[in-house]
This record gives structure tokens, C-alpha cells and sequence, in this order.
């Protein structure tokens, strides 16, 4: 006999979903949101069926709402993810998480000799390519990759 079988997590009141996260990429985005340092419930998992990318992950974080800085981390390193905003249990709002076209403040130079690395200068970067991630210096002009990427 076989019995359908649907493992359910608690829905949220209010905070953020971050969903179709590639699985792989799941603990780096933990990261660099910092969510280890968050007292409010945080719900994820990893490896979980997706017709569209085979594996993925999610993130439920409880009372919390991410900046658009928080945001364009996350389109680094999973710009194919899904960001809701739920309040009194409702989406209120679905993003598709896009990478812009320029990035500051978020990811360090990988050039040692770049002036943002000896000096108080915000980091500034164009978006050369989005698929794969490539970043172009705005002082140095060298370019950073998505493997050598390393957030502020």
C-alpha cells in the first residue's frame, strides 16, 4: 500500500522566505545574511525537490526583513531565488531576487594592491556578467569572479 506522505513546516506570521535557492548554496547565503547572529525562529532545508532546478533549498526567518543591500548578496550568490515577504501569515509581496547592474559596498576587491583594500573607500562594482558573476572594479578595474567573491 502506498500512502502519500507530506512533510509540512510551520507557516511564518511575519518575516521572509527566501525559496529556490540552488542547495548548494544554501549555508553561504546563511552566512552572509548572518543568520546564525538572529534571535528570532529560523526554519530551512536543503535538497528538496524542484522541478525547475532538480535540488533546492529554503529559508524562513521569522520577524525579520532583509535591506536591499541584504538582498543583492543574496542575488550574488542565488539570483535565481525567490524572496516573499509574509505579514499576518499572507504573502504581502513576491520578488524574483535580479542582480543590478552595479554593486557597492558589498563584496571586496580581490585585487591586494586595489585602493578599497588599503584605504576607507566604499568598494564600487559594474556588473559585467550576471551568468556567471563577473564584477568589474571601478579603481582597479580588475575583475572578481563569482568563485572569489567574498562579501563585506
Amino acid at each position: 500500500m502506498s500512502a502519500k506522505k507530506q512533510l509540512s513546516v510551520s507557516a511564518i506570521r511575519n518575516g521572509t522566505v527566501i525559496d529556490h535557492i540552488p542547495a548548494t548554496s544554501l549555508f553561504n547565503v546563511i552566512s552572509i545574511l548572518n543568520l546564525e547572529d538572529i534571535d528570532s525562529q529560523i526554519t530551512f532545508g536543503t535538497n528538496l525537490e524542484s522541478k525547475k532546478f532538480g535540488k533546492k533549498a529554503i529559508i524562513k526567518v521569522s520577524e525579520v526583513f532583509f535591506s536591499d543591500k541584504d538582498i543583492n548578496k543574496i542575488a550574488l550568490v542565488a539570483p535565481q531565488a525567490k524572496l516573499s515577504i509574509i505579514r499576518d501569515y499572507e504573502v504581502m509581496e513576491k520578488h524574483s531576487i535580479t542582480i543590478p547592474d552595479s554593486i557597492s559596498g558589498i563584496v571586496k576587491c580581490v585585487n591586494p594592491q586595489c585602493i578599497t583594500n588599503h584605504e576607507n573607500v566604499p568598494t564600487r562594482f559594474a556588473v559585467v556578467s550576471k551568468h556567471p558573476v563577473k564584477l568589474k572594479c571601478h579603481y582597479c578595474e580588475k575583475i572578481t569572479d563569482e568563485k572569489h567573491l567574498v562579501m563585506l
